[in-house]
């Protein structure tokens, strides 16, 4: 998972969006990311990424939003103990 939180005003965010979703459509179509949404209220974002932890995080380096200093990203690993049933995480 990784945890995208604003470090600048809104506006600022706003400017850098269209980059940051086709960095994020890019990402679904490589098959790193599997989802993702806004945090409420709106102080950044969660994007559902599988792969090696060292490819994530430097695949969020170049996060638009990242890249262009108005946001930082977190590289969070879990294991799922328990998924509802239906949810699948393929590898």
């Amino acid at each position: 998972m990784v945890s995208i939180s604003y470090t600048a005003p809104l506006e600022d965010v706003e400017r850098l969006r269209t980059p940051h979703l086709e960095w994020l459509r890019r990402g679904y179509e490589a098959g790193h990311f599997i989802g993702w949404g806004r945090r409420n209220p709106l102080t950044g974002g969660i994007v559902l990424a599988r792969g090696d932890r060292s490819e994530i995080e430097k695949l969020a380096q170049t996060d638009p939003f990242v890249a262009g200093k108005v946001a930082t990203a977190e590289v969070i690993e879990w294991t799922p103990t328990f998924l509802a049933e239906g949810v699948v995480l393929e590898p």
